[in-house]
């Protein structure tokens, strides 16, 4: 049979197994769409699924898991299954019974907007909540029958939309972080359950390759409720202006598909305009808890500004290293004596880098503003996040110390605070609404950064700022030391977490500011994984099984994860066991990045990457010495706290 179908299910890709854990069974699935041209690296590939498993679970109920990863070593959508004969019980499920034995290994292009293929592989993903579907699957006696199955059913998957006007009628919006797997079966649970209620449901399905089914505006006009389903912000819900909705994670229609098409026909929380932002607010949070959200979601949109900016400052000097000076930004007598144009146009990228660099603190406070006051804050977040970075100092000539992250913090919750409070409470009739958002919100917002500056952030944050820059320089060496052994131990504690990503913007910030180095920071990314890696290759050698399969396998991919300055490689050692892991975590990182410190290394731009340690810009051999000690520390005291518990256990027995 051949179809639209047939190249994203293909027989070689089907494994039947007798056991396997969740990590084998993936690589072998990875490695079997490597051989057959689906992939241009299994080990990037397999990366980016590893990441996603650590989103969310992707095990779901009645055996089934479906692991998707989206990555640009995919060369088309594809599919590969395995079936086993004796289940995966530890595989992370949304049924916490769930006992794995049949795995869809679900492989998305990075970029692959419309493709038809990514539509099927939506359907298919809706297919597996069919009543006797999986069944039939795991009946299936060879490759060829499970490749006959799936596309007879997805030739057979169009639905029709017929409203019923008796009925009550339910919109669904379903998106979850990759567009594929849940945000097609969690509009399916809904439609079913709906079929099962006696209420209309029609989903609108936000995927990889853009919004499916999307709703006419007379189905928007006789719907009586909508269920926003989604781990991402979906635009445009002002075409559902009045209409009662509920909203949660992607996940939730999998097992309370039936609960929330009741909770929907009974809300009384409207969409208004401008809901998305709305939606933001009424989520109940303390002003504590909204601050912290908003600072995180600074965070994480200011981060690829920091990468990219440090990327294109300091690649320019790793490609002139051959050359014997890597330092090449604006120093005339290196011109002199390299007259060769290639060497203009590396300084000229290394300056575009800078530049890049210098828009952290307009994009940090623009999304903590937006955050907080949606896109009303956006501007006033931006322009005073840019007076922080020293924006003014520029125009108008001035030296005054830019008050750095603090007033980008400072910024960012004010305005967007008051921006949130005019939109709410300013009052406009229909016609001159446009009046509030384009006139009246960015003017008041705008004036207030102004007298926000001249009042209390140049006379009190940028003198505490000054301050504190002073005090750290006087201090010298205990200093460093100290602020070292903060920032290394902050950044090990969780991995990635909201300890970790606060604790990087104070040091991007210092660094910025030019004020501390990064080499506390840059360390303490990748002390704690390459140390968990190296503990599973001893203990692999001596033959304890101090590790279970599952982390001996993380182990190897932390390692390469570590070196590659992704922390996140560590965390399924803390999740399993955490009073082991973050005390020996946070203690190895602080001695290691505190010994380099001490020994007189330096780095300032935020290239955590092996591939940028040649551009340290002090003391490299103090550098790797401090990373040497800090990753021994961790894995010896890993296997020594192991054996120490396990002798203890043994003794009691």
């Amino acid at each position: 049979m051949v179809s639209d179908h047939s190249h994203l299910i293909d027989e070689k890709n089907i494994l039947f197994k007798e056991s396997s854990t969740r990590e084998g069974i993936l690589e072998e699935l990875a490695t079997a769409l490597e051989e057959s041209g689906k992939l241009t690296s299994k080990e990037e590939f397999l990366r980016e699924v590893f990441v996603r498993e650590s989103v969310s679970p992707t095990g779901l109920e009645k055996g089934l898991a479906i692991p998707h990863g989206k990555s640009s070593a995919v060369t088309s959508p594809t599919i590969a299954i395995a079936r086993l004969n004796e289940p995966i019980t530890n595989w992370p499920s949304i049924d916490e019974h769930n006992q794995v034995d049949l795995i869809f290994l679900l492989a998305i292009p990075e970029e692959n907007k419309g493709d038809l293929h990514l539509q099927i592989l939506g359907k298919l993903s809706a297919l597996f909540m069919r009543e006797g579907f999986i069944e039939n699957l795991k009946n299936a006696s060879t490759e060829k029958e499970i490749v006959t199955l799936l596309e007879q059913e997805l030739e057979g998957s169009q639905k029709t939309t017929t409203l019923d006007q008796k009925q009550k009628t339910v919109l669904v919006m379903t998106a979850c972080s990759t567009g594929i797997a849940h945000t097609y079966m969690s509009a399916e649970a809904l439609e079913k359950a709906g079929e099962e209620m006696g209420i209309n449901v029609f989903s609108e399905k936000h995927g990889a390759g853009g919004v499916e089914d999307q709703f006419s505006q007379s189905m928007i006009d006789q719907a009586d409720a909508i269920i926003i389903a989604a781990d991402v912000a979906i635009k445009g819900l002002e075409r559902f202006n009045g209409k009662p909705y509920i909203k949660s994670r992607v996940a939730r229609p999998l097992k309370e598909s039936k609960e929330m098409l009741t909770e929907a026909l009974s809300s009384t929380q409207l969409i208004q305009e401008n809901s998305e932002e709305n939606a933001m607010q009424n989520e109940k949070k303390t002003v504590k808890e909204e601050i912290m959200q908003a600072v995180l979601t600074g965070i994480s949109y200011m981060i690829p500004v920091i990468v990219a900016g440090g990327v294109l400052l300091g690649l320019p000097a790793l490609l002139a290293l051959p050359f014997g000076n890597v330092d090449i930004f604006g120093a005339p007598e290196y011109f002199a004596l390299h007259p060769q144009p290639i060497f203009k146009y590396l300084s000229d990228m290394g300056a575009f880098g800078w530049y890049t660099y210098q828009f952290m603190y307009p994009v940090f406070a623009a999304y903590i503003s937006y955050s907080i006051a949606g896109r009303s804050g956006l501007m006033a977040g931006f322009v005073g996040g840019s007076v922080a970075g020293g924006l003014t100092n520029f125009i108008l000539d001035t030296k005054v110390t830019s008050s750095g992250f603090l007033g980008a913090i400072f910024f960012g919750v004010v305005v967007g605070y008051l921006c949130r409070f005019l939109n709410e409470n300013l009052k406009f009739s229909k016609d001159l609404r446009a009046l509030k958002t384009m006139l009246v919100i960015p003017v008041t917002s705008l004036i207030t950064v102004f007298i926000l500056n001249i009042a209390i952030v140049q006379p009190v944050i940028s003198k505490f700022v000054e301050f504190l820059t002073n005090l750290l320089a006087k201090s010298a060496g205990t200093g460093q030391l100290i602020y070292a052994a903060i920032i290394s131990g902050g950044m090990a504690f969780d991995l990635g977490g909201p300890v970790n990503k606060t604790t990087e913007t104070i040091a991007l910030g210092l660094a910025a500011d030019k004020i501390m180095p990064l080499t506390a920071h840059n360390l303490g990314i990748v002390i704690a994984p390459v140390g968990l890696g190296i503990a599973c290759i001893i203990d692999a050698r001596m033959n304890k099984g101090l590790f279970d399969d599952e982390l001996r396998t993380n182990g190897r991919s932390s390692i390469l994860l570590g070196c590659l300055a992704i922390s996140e490689g560590a965390i399924p050692f803390a999740l399993k066991n955490p009073l082991i892991v973050i005390p020996i975590n946070v203690i190895g990182t602080i001695l290691g990045a505190t010994v380099a410190v001490g020994l007189g290394a330096e780095m300032w731009l935020p290239l955590s990457a092996v591939w940028g340690w040649p551009l340290i810009n002090k003391g490299i051999p103090a550098y790797v010495i401090g990373f040497v000690v800090g990753v021994s520390f961790i894995a010896i005291a890993n296997i020594v706290v192991r054996l120490a518990l396990r002798k203890r256990k043994e003794q009691k027995v």
